[in-house]
């Protein structure tokens, strides 16, 4: 194959060394802190098995079909995100310039990156706080001996208004992924999915058996699953609609990059439905994992990041063997975390390599020191800065700080406006043979995918725009 990104570093034709490394790595992206909290809450708040059967519907004709095309581009383009777009638009007769829509990618990646780090290191946080638990009480003791339930639960707000703290979490966890991506794709990014994508999922089986033994397992899967199709209204249709898109990592250059790395003999088109159906998979079993504890403890079962955060250190304080479930807990988010945060630096940092032949390295520093500075800013939004609003002029950004401005402003304008760019440039742009060549479908199968990117999926991300630009 020719030369791949990071050949700066790597050498000719980095990439990954098989179909299972491409698979692991783009599950990693995929799978994050929303298929941990976000979508569990939304099905068991929204309808039960309406909500899940109509959510798998969703992946099944908008993201499958999206997921492939970001992995065809990035292969048959077989660089950074940016001059893939260009080289299919080129040999299609199309305009360069559809490079713009992959640098609208480059750009979220890399605004994501910056508070996702914050987020990971908040999870580092409570990884050291059950340490020093088990350390104190052994593997049989209960987590938070001698505190309060009103104390356990503070423990959240005092940490994001702890804003030295949070900075340093934020460095740390930055670090940590830029070690990883620093050594390359085959060197650095494969073995960190290699090696945590399964021990990620032996984690989460190991954690939802042993919730399964409270007695409470039933109760969760009839919270989770219980089919109340009147609860599926509209707005949750769009919310399920969103989850589908969002969680799997599109619209952020992410599987184009990925896709660059794969070689010609990988079937993009079963790649794409296996991680797409093992982001969904991990999601509805997360609900399994969680939710057992939550009830076990009296709780309420809520969403966002109260669940992780707050909800669940105080049901790890009644469990047996509860410090240790609680490190394995957040170990195992950890894992979620850090597979999500290479893929968006890796992104920027390929785009870098591929326009100013930056060597990794060099390229990946400059990354990660731009997320370091939106990073800190997001850190300290939640405590010392929470007084700042950049955009509070803006009627979307009102008395927003700069994490929520982050975090709306990609996950609500740029990731779908990519998205859609993206269907019109494959289903009306791209020259019809580069894309048949590249898809891994034939006869019925591609005409269904065409039809869906073409006409489907782009009314299904106008609505997405429309409600997350009026709501």
């Amino acid at each position: 194959m020719a030369a791949a990104i990071g050949s700066g570093t790597q050498g000719s034709g980095d990439h990954w060394s098989s179909r299972t490394a491409f698979v692991l790595a783009s599950i990693g992206s995929a799978v994050g802190l929303g298929n941990l909290v976000r979508f569990p809450a939304e099905a068991g708040a929204n309808g039960g098995a309406a909500f899940v059967l109509f959510y798998i519907f969703c992946v099944v004709l908008i993201g499958i079909p999206l997921l492939l095309s970001e992995t065809l581009i990035g292969r048959h383009g077989q660089a950074a995100a940016p001059a893939s777009y260009r080289k299919m638009a080129v040999e299609s007769g199309a305009s360069p310039k559809w490079e713009w829509v992959a640098g609208i990618g480059v750009f979220s990646s890399t605004l994501v990156l910056g508070f996702y780090c914050v987020l990971g290191g908040w999870v580092l946080y409570y990884i050291g706080i059950f340490a020093g638990d088990l350390v104190a009480t052994g593997i049989s003791g209960t987590a938070f001996q001698g505190m309060s339930v009103e104390a356990v639960e503070a423990l959240f707000p005092a940490l994001i208004g702890n804003g030295p703290l949070t900075v340093a979490l934020d460095v740390a966890f930055l670090l940590i992924t830029l070690a990883f991506v620093a050594r390359g794709v085959s060197g650095g990014i494969e073995k960190a999915a290699v090696w945590l994508m399964p021990a990620f999922f032996v984690l989460m089986l190991g954690i939802t058996i042993y919730g399964a033994t409270g007695g409470h397992f039933i109760d969760a899967a009839n919270y989770l699953f219980k089919f109340e199709p009147e609860k599926l209204t509209g707005p949750v249709m769009l919310a399920a609609v969103g989850q589908a898109f969002f969680s799997l990592s599109l619209g952020m250059a992410c599987m184009v990059t990925y896709g660059a790395y794969v070689g010609r003999d990988v079937n993009l088109a079963k790649s794409s439905g296996i991680i797409a159906g093992s982001d969904t998979l991990v999601a509805m079993v997360a609900g399994l994992c969680i939710f057992p504890i939550v009830l076990a403890a009296g709780l309420a079962p809520e969403g966002g990041l109260g669940l992780m955060f707050q909800t669940l250190p105080h049901a790890f304080q009644d469990m047996p063997f509860g410090s240790l479930i609680g490190l394995l807990f957040f170990i195992m988010v950890a894992f979620a975390a850090l597979t999500s945060s290479i893929s968006l630096l890796e992104v920027p940092t390929a785009w870098l390599i591929d326009k100013f032949g930056l060597r990794r390295i060099a390229a990946s520093v400059i990354v990660a020191t731009a997320g370091l500075v939106l990073g800190v800013l997001s850190a300290l939004s939640t405590g010392m800065l929470s007084w700042f609003h950049p955009l509070d002029f803006v009627p979307l950004f009102a008395d927003k700080g700069v994490m929520d401005v982050l975090d709306i402003f990609t996950s609500r304008l740029t990731m779908p406006i990519t998205a859609l760019l993206t269907c019109i440039f494959i289903g009306w742009v791209a020259d019809r043979r580069l894309v048949d060549s590249e898809s891994g479908l034939g006869g019925g199968a591609h005409r269904v995918w065409r039809f869906l990117v073409r006409w489907v999926c782009p009314v299904a991300l106008l609505a997405i725009l429309w409600v997350g630009l009026t709501s």
